[in-house]
């Protein structure tokens, strides 16, 4: 769950600060990432920092929800700790320019902003038969998704039960099977 107090935008697994001279700070654990925003926006790659002085260019996938706009990346934020309290192992990467979720070199779901909404994304193999009422499929033949306009949409119980039956469905591959 997400929680925003003076500024500041909680989660269990991250911290983002905004101050006055707008740079973004965000805590993982002993690692700092540091932002400089320019304009209101986002400029350039973002680099992680660890004690050590190591510096490396930040995961794309997360990048990718850093970047998107408000409301979108406080939903994000929020159904990345949904999916990464979950999944008992995952890897998140970035693919077709969309962050995916993969389980033991399965994939369990991607994220896409677009149109105005989130979508969390399934593959909707044979065996996935949970909220099939709630799953939107708008012509898709494989893929399945939650969809939220708002934050208030997302509903903890239903992501937590469909993250679950993709993980329990995973096969290698992207069509249904």
């Amino acid at each position: 769950m997400v929680l925003q107090i003076f500024g500041l935008l909680i989660t269990n697994k991250l911290i983002v600060f905004s101050h006055i001279l707008k740079p973004l700070s965000l805590l993982i654990g002993e690692s700092i990432v540091t932002k400089v925003l320019h304009k209101g926006r986002l400029q350039g790659d973002l680099f992680l920092y660890s004690r050590n002085n190591y510096f490396s260019r930040m995961n794309p996938a997360e990048q990718y929800i850093l970047e998107k706009p408000e409301p979108f990346r406080s939903m994000l934020l929020e159904v990345q700790v949904y999916i990464e309290q979950t999944l008992p192992d995952f890897d998140l990467l970035y693919k077709w320019r969309l962050p995916i979720y993969y389980s033991e070199d399965c994939p369990i779901c991607y994220l896409n902003v677009t149109k105005g909404y989130l979508d969390v994304c399934f593959w909707a193999r044979t065996a996935f038969n949970v909220h099939l009422d709630v799953l939107i499929a708008e012509k898709r033949k494989f893929v399945k998704s939650l969809r939220y306009y708002k934050p208030e949409d997302i509903d903890g119980k239903i992501l937590i039960e469909c993250l679950e039956e993709a993980y329990r469905t995973k096969t290698k591959g992207f069509t249904a099977g």
